[in-house]
């Protein structure tokens, strides 16, 4: 059903929601236009209407080819609306959960365009906060690039930082999905540009592996990870890329490569990501052990399937349709006991395609048949060993003249 947006925009059918608000396919002055409704709630909060005010400027100001350019910014009654360009695609999260991981040269170049985008973004001010697939848009009606990939533009600038005012989240709360948050933001610091190169990097590693390198199980574990470990290396990709990788993974943010060299960077690596295949590796957590399924596994109906992925819905109650679209969500930050609480050394490391998950009952019993295995190869060894000796012993004696007999014999008293 059609509805007004103001004055000059109709919101025409509805294309996708979250847990900020709704985005709808629109038409304005101009032609088709994409319109993002911000949930009611927010809407009729003056605080966050004033900071759409102020932040009206920058945003408006923000153009480049790998960004989705916001138009206008729409404050008329309980609606409060950012109207942006339309892209004929889709998102890089469709995307993922159709292929489960793409072709290292097609990763390499999506994540190029986006660094581009970014550092158009950090040359002017505005950091995005919330950089993850379902905010990267593939323009399908955009020229094909290396790896057959479609171009690729950041949306939802500004959202994450307009929604987060501190009387909104105070100092327990932090902005931002759990499997991209950069652990300075674990940690409470106030958010500058690496954190958007960290996000990105995580961003990559996903569409490499098909898994973010620190999410699964519990949000507090995940954020627990990315203070805590190292990135589990990825086999079968060039040192070179792998290396730029773990550099804008770095704890430190100022270890981070800025967006500019990392696109630059991404680029130069693309020959030698020329025609590789997609990698053949399990998720780390993919494989629940046979006698530790989880309980919400087993209340599940046969018939439906349980969804595996890296990132974990935080919106309470969403449906699965949703709960990937979400631009943002508050989560309390963990005290730093929780954050020293023993994450070390259980960094998810990649398996080869399958291979047993490390402590399942498949695991398990694998060691067990090795053991078993060994066990009785060491048995028929050792009998071998046995028979070889009574064999030698036996040609020795058959080969004795009697004197030797008698020279073995004890010496009688």
């Amino acid at each position: 059903m059609a509805r007004k947006i103001g004055s000059r925009y109709t919101a025409n059918q509805i294309l996708g929601r979250g847990s900020a608000g709704t985005v709808w396919l629109g038409e304005g002055p101009e032609g088709p236009v994409a319109i993002k409704l911000l949930r009611e709630d927010l809407a009729s909060d003056q605080e966050l209407v004033g900071r759409f005010v102020q932040e009206r400027t920058a945003l408006l100001g923000l153009e480049h080819p790998n960004v989705v350019s916001v138009r206008d910014l729409v404050v008329d009654g309980n609606d409060l609306a950012l109207v942006m360009d339309l892209v004929r695609g889709t998102d890089l999260r469709t995307r993922l959960d159709r292929d489960r991981r793409l072709a290292p040269e097609a990763a390499v170049a999506i994540v190029a365009d986006v660094a581009d985008g970014l550092a158009a973004a950090h040359a002017a001010g505005v950091v995005h906060r919330d950089v993850k697939p379902e905010n990267v848009l593939l323009d399908m009606q955009g020229p094909l690039g290396p790896g057959g990939s479609h171009p690729a533009l950041l949306t939802d600038f500004g959202v994450a930082k307009l929604i987060d005012s501190p009387r909104r989240t105070r100092a327990t709360k932090i902005i931002g999905t759990p499997d991209y948050l950069a652990p300075e933001i674990v940690e409470g610091l106030p958010p500058r540009a690496a954190v958007d190169i960290y996000a990105l990097a995580t961003v990559l590693y996903e569409l490499l592996a098909g898994f973010t390198p620190f999410g699964g199980g519990h949000p507090g574990a995940v954020l627990r990870r990315h203070v805590t470990e190292t990135v589990a290396p990825l086999p079968g990709i060039p040192d070179e890329l792998w290396q730029l990788i773990v550099q804008c993974l770095a704890k430190a943010p100022a270890s981070r490569l800025r967006a500019s060299e990392l696109g630059t960077r991404l680029r130069e690596l693309l020959p030698l990501v020329a025609g590789m295949p997609p990698l053949d590796v399990d998720e780390p957590d993919a494989e629940p052990a046979e006698d530790e399924t989880p309980a919400a596994e087993e209340a599940a109906p046969r018939d439906e399937e349980v969804r595996r992925r890296g990132a974990v819905p935080l919106v309470p109650g969403a449906k699965p349709a949703d709960s990937n679209r979400d631009t943002h969500t508050s989560m309390r930050v963990p005290a730093p006991d929780e954050l020293a609480g023993g994450a070390r050394g259980t960094a998810r490391v990649p398996r080869a395609a399958g291979a047993p998950r490390p402590g399942s009952a498949r695991h398990r019993a694998v060691a067990r048949r090795r053991r078993v295995a060994l066990g009785a190869a060491a048995v028929v060894l050792a009998a071998a060993a046995g028979v070889g000796a009574w064999l030698a012993t036996s040609e020795d004696d058959a080969g004795a003249t009697p004197q030797d007999m008698n020279n073995t014999a004890p010496a009688t008293p």
